[in-house]
């Protein structure tokens, strides 16, 4: 009792980030392993995947709501959430590194994504996809882009992206975030 519930609160926050890096992992072990499975198999599990991410959600939404020393930490991974339901970001590993907010390993990633391309290793058409996600994720996270990031981001960014970009602009603003995450997963039932 002595740590007047600090230790339980990184207890809780790290349960949390260890629940929402597996569920990433799955979600991006999916995507690896597509080609071997069957589509049904595939969209089966991609489908219980997101449940999972639904619920994961509503948990946080819960916590965040009767404790309020969690809700600026556990925001970020909230919205990481709803960015995989509602399917704005296709790349579970641009969504992870957005959630724990590190804008260097998104760079990394985005210099790694240079040189694949380059040599062939990066198809364009992933690479422009996964480069717009990671210019969006540091553009939410506070960070500065280049002109030219902002020219490629304005000429490559899919309107589900740039829903997600306007809704999440006022991030006080929960009903509207929960409302577009209820539509990706209700896209992905029917």
């Amino acid at each position: 009792m002595a740590s007047r519930g600090k230790s339980e609160t990184g207890k809780l926050k790290q349960n949390m980030e260890e629940q929402l890096d597996r569920l990433m992992q799955q979600l991006q072990d999916l995507e690896e392993c597509r080609e071997e499975l069957e589509e049904d198999e595939y969209e089966e599990t991609k489908r219980e995947t997101l449940e999972q991410l639904n619920e994961f959600n509503e948990s946080l939404k819960k916590i965040m709501s009767g404790n309020m020393t969690l809700v600026d930490e556990l925001g970020g991974m909230q919205l990481a959430i709803q960015a995989a339901i509602s399917q704005a970001f296709k790349t579970p590993e641009v969504i992870r590194l957005f959630a724990k907010k590190q804008p260097g390993q998104l760079r990394t990633r985005l210099a790694e994504m240079d040189r694949d391309v380059i040599v062939g290793k990066l198809q364009r058409d992933v690479y422009t996809q996964q480069k717009v996600e990671i210019l969006s994720a540091l553009r939410k996270l506070g960070e500065k882009l280049t002109a030219e990031d902002e020219a490629f981001l304005t000429t490559n960014a899919s309107a589900t992206l740039s829903q997600f970009e306007k809704v999440t602009a006022n991030l006080g603003s929960e009903d509207k975030i929960l409302a577009l995450a209820c539509t990706g997963v209700e896209k992905t039932k029917t």
